[in-house]
């Protein structure tokens, strides 16, 4: 197997030293457990790092970021290595691979749990289920947590309990400096407000204090209407789902039946009382379900009810924007291109925002977007990389066609590699801001794998 050459500045003798200081493993190109490290869920990702370093602990992650500060290495930051884009790992500089610091301590009495880095969402709602608790995640439980809450986090307690972001009471953060800060309310509040939607910028969190609500049985499942009813339905779900109660969290898409006709169906999580269940449902109901598989569920269960459907090795391409209403003319190309979805295992699907998480002041928190709406994620996947000009000219044709109905902003946690322009929509107006508490704890831009906000002057 032939190696990339290291960056020409990189000393190994250097590189030697900092794997004898560190308690966790390093990895060089060529080192056993390498390729493992550098892999992400994403397929079409395939860049060598000139060092992996897996943390131990807090003081791991300090001594690889002085390490990459003092020989001009950018860092980039893998927690579960779920993110599209391939931020997790960079054609050059140094890698943090976190997934050695999973654990979870819960602290039932005070509905308060700290996370490690490399958490997956299974781990810690394994945990604080254990306690009939939960924190708001996202949807798909191999995902890690780190990326998942520094971007926002939209999941199926968004309506009832708010964004990820929205429940974090504390981080510790190892800036560019080599500093361990903890970032609250009261210690370090500008950086506080930044990582709660900012993204990786600001430096490398190593664990995560939430607060914790009580979840215990949801009502959840999918209705599915038929192929003749696609076209009524696609025009009623948004105002449904904009009035719908806070206990009411779904996640709509749109399919085709086994004769190729464009299909809706809607994934729901139901967190109240299961009494009042039906009369939330009924709108929908009403319009005729084909299936309706809305039962009893764990919560731990319906939370990885979707993984099977996000398998590593395939190859990834994601566009997104947001959508507050469909026109007949947006669901004219919706049902257009989802005719012309190239493979079974690509998707459009419709994430719903709204509630609680739609009622935060857009300045209270770095994640923007607050308003009662749906990200429409058109998802490409596919498993032949000779198939991928057909499935990315798929997704970036439909995502210009549904461009004339979008509502301003994207999710920064679905967002690819799609230039300055779509960074700072992802931030909207909260990117000054950003840009001058980046300047504050990151000014030489240390941490920019990631959408990166460059930091003031």
């Amino acid at each position: 197997m032939a190696f990339r050459t290291p960056s020409p500045s990189l000393d190994p003798a250097d590189v030697d030293g900092l794997s004898s200081a560190l308690r966790g493993p390093l990895f060089r190109p060529g080192d056993v457990g390498y390729d493992e490290a550098r892999k992400v869920f994403n397929a079409m990702i395939d860049r060598r790092p000139d060092v992996i370093v897996r943390p131990a602990d807090a003081d791991d992650i300090r001594r690889a970021v002085t390490f990459a500060r003092e020989n001009d290495l950018p860092v980039s930051i893998k927690g579960g290595g779920h993110n599209v884009a391939g931020n997790a790992v960079d054609s050059r500089g140094l890698m943090l691979d976190c997934s050695g610091m999973k654990s979870v301590q819960v602290d039932a009495e005070r509905r308060v749990a700290v996370a490690g880095a490399g958490a997956l969402l299974a781990d810690l709602d394994a945990a604080t289920q254990a306690h009939g608790l939960a924190t708001p995640l996202g949807v798909v439980s191999v995902t890690g947590i780190a990326g998942l809450t520094l971007g926002g986090g939209i999941g199926w307690l968004n309506g009832k309990h708010g964004l990820a972001c929205d429940n974090v009471l504390a981080a510790d953060i190892v800036t560019s400096d080599g500093r361990l800060l903890t970032a609250s309310p009261h210690q370090h509040a500008d950086l506080y407000w930044a990582i709660r939607g900012g993204g990786g910028n600001f430096g490398v969190v190593t664990s995560f204090t939430y607060g914790l609500h009580p979840v215990g049985q949801v009502l959840a499942g999918a209705l599915s209407f038929p192929a003749e009813r696609t076209r009524e339905v696609l025009g009623f779900y948004p105002g449904f789902a904009a009035s719908c109660p806070d206990e009411l969290s779904m996640s709509a898409s749109l399919g085709c039946d086994t004769s190729g006709r464009p299909v809706f169906g809607v994934g729901v999580c139901w967190s109240g009382g299961h009494d009042e269940a039906a009369l939330a449902l009924r709108p929908l109901r009403e319009l005729g379900p084909a299936v309706d598989v809305v039962v009893p569920t764990d919560y731990v269960a319906w939370q990885s009810a979707h993984d099977a459907g996000f398998p590593r090795g395939r190859n990834h391409y994601w566009k997104s924007s947001f959508f507050t209403d469909f026109t007949a003319g947006a669901i004219d190309v919706l049902l257009q291109f989802a005719a012309e979805m190239p493979s079974a295992a690509s998707g459009i699907g419709m994430q719903q925002l709204h509630g609680v998480a739609a009622r935060v002041p857009p300045a209270a928190t770095a994640f923007p977007h607050r308003r009662s709406q749906s990200e429409l994620l058109i998802l490409a996947q596919w498993s032949d990389p000779a198939e991928s000009e057909r499935h990315v000219g798929w997704a970036r044709a439909f995502f210009e066609a549904m461009q004339p109905f979008a509502a301003s902003g994207v999710y920064v946690n679905d967002l690819g590699q799609e230039g300055e322009e779509r960074v700072r929509a992802a931030y909207g107006a909260n990117y000054d801001r950003l840009a001058a508490v980046k300047a504050a704890y990151d000014p030489i831009n240390l941490f920019r794998s990631n959408q990166n906000v460059r930091p003031t002057g």
